[in-house]
């Protein structure tokens, strides 16, 4: 697995958020992480990204252990993540904004030049918005600049928290193309989504988290074939 958590405990003062959950991303996946709002998503994706301290269990990533590390380390071992919420600097325009993504590659210009190019090659609309402001774009162009920061750093894995989240549907259509892209181009990506139905349309597996703990876990046709996945986040 090239991200393996184990047995993870998080919990906010006397609140417990996460309840020994354990999940594995393999190489070459994407997988979706489904389930209601509270039920410790983000909670997660930050604890595995190095934002949060698990106070019980271990987290593995590309065969090492991080999770007593820095999340900046974690960053440089291939680690991103996209933010629920978006995150920008939006008084920054979009070229600096992608450029703060590259961080762990300042030392070389001719590298950040190179994954600037690849990310205006993904989405063109940031090439044309490159000297706009991030905080005068529509909201699928803030998220498509978000997707294109961590991108930025080259990732062997990348976490994407909720980027349908206040999107038309006609915006989240592109989104998830664009993800599927991502991923064929060869990315690992962990999906945290609260639409079932279009992460599970481009995802191998997927795990269903409720309470703070994983309850259902499965390929992409196991979970459309479970009854209480159809009903609770599917509508059928």
């Amino acid at each position: 697995m090239l991200l393996k958590a184990n047995q993870l405990h998080v919990s906010y003062g006397r609140v417990k958020v996460l309840d020994g959950i354990s999940l594995g991303v393999a190489q070459g996946e994407l997988v979706t992480l489904l389930g209601p709002n509270g039920a410790g998503k983000s909670t997660l994706v930050k604890t595995l990204s190095g934002l949060l301290r698990p106070h019980g269990g271990t987290i593995e990533f590309d065969g090492r252990r991080i999770d007593g590390m820095e999340a900046d380390a974690i960053a440089r071992l291939g680690l991103s993540q996209c933010p629920e919420g978006r995150s920008l600097f939006i008084d920054l325009i979009v070229a600096d904004n992608l450029k703060l993504g590259a961080y762990i590659f300042k030392k070389d210009g001719n590298k950040v030049k190179s994954r600037l190019e690849r990310i205006y090659e993904l989405f063109p609309i940031l090439r044309e918005r490159a000297k706009q402001k991030a905080g005068t774009m529509s909201g699928g162009q803030q998220q498509m600049l978000v997707i294109g920061r961590a991108l930025m750093a080259e990732p062997k894995l990348l976490i994407l928290d909720e980027p349908s989240l206040g999107l038309a549907p006609l915006i989240i259509d592109k989104l998830f193309e664009t993800i599927r892209t991502i991923h064929e181009e060869g990315i690992t990506v962990l999906l945290v989504e609260q639409n079932a139905i279009k992460s599970l349309g481009i995802a191998d597996r997927g795990y269903v988290l409720e309470s703070g703990k994983v309850v259902l876990s499965g390929s992409k046709s196991e979970l459309y074939g479970n009854e209480d996945v159809r009903r609770a986040y599917l509508g059928i």
